[in-house]
């Protein structure tokens, strides 16, 4: 007994000086368009391009500086995260597992689809932020963005929260469970 329990703490010891690298999934480059079919994570590399629909996505979206993602009818089992975009479309019956998240960046349109979290739009500098016709699990929270804000015709589990946003959000007709908060009180 004491030889077997030596022998496991010394491949432990071995495992942690060796350094074990934890299995990662595979993360697909994006440039260009991706049909049906399933992948893991994919990147939006920086100034490029990526127009999805009707993919599978089995971990999250990363959209990187400069970068636009076109998402028609995907399904993303994790977040959808962009800082410092050039535009992030999601749109006609998508289904976000995680959160929407933006920031610092252009545009952004979330429209007909199904948001399982949260959406966050934050600090975006150019471009309308747009949140239209959605069913939102989570929040929905537009802070300091500088290019128009609209929200309009969605149904909200959580709070409406916006703040600090100029021009002042605009739009209406949105259920929200939660509360309506700060410029997006009569929203």
């Amino acid at each position: 007994m004491k030889t077997l329990l030596s022998a496991a703490v010394a491949a432990a010891a071995m495992m942690t000086v060796m350094g074990a690298a934890p299995a990662m999934a595979d993360e697909r480059i994006c440039r260009g368009t991706l049909g049906g079919g399933t992948v893991d994570d994919v990147k939006v590399p920086a100034g490029a391009t990526c127009r999805m629909d009707g993919t599978r996505v089995k971990g999250n979206i990363k959209v990187e500086r400069g970068a636009t993602l076109v998402a028609t009818r995907v399904v993303v089992i994790g977040n959808v995260q962009a800082e410092g975009h050039k535009a992030v479309t999601i749109q006609r019956g998508a289904r976000i597992g995680g959160d929407v998240q933006t920031k610092q960046g252009g545009a952004t349109s979330v429209s007909a689809s199904v948001i399982d979290g949260n959406i966050q739009l934050e600090q975006n500098r150019t471009g309308a932020q747009r949140v239209i016709d959605n069913r939102v699990n989570g929040d929905v929270q537009a802070f300091s963005n500088r290019g128009g804000v609209r929200i309009v015709d969605n149904r909200i589990d959580g709070n409406l929260q916006c703040k600090s946003n100029s021009p002042a959000p605009t739009g209406g007709n949105n259920t929200v469970q939660g509360n309506k908060e700060d410029q997006c009180r009569r929203l």
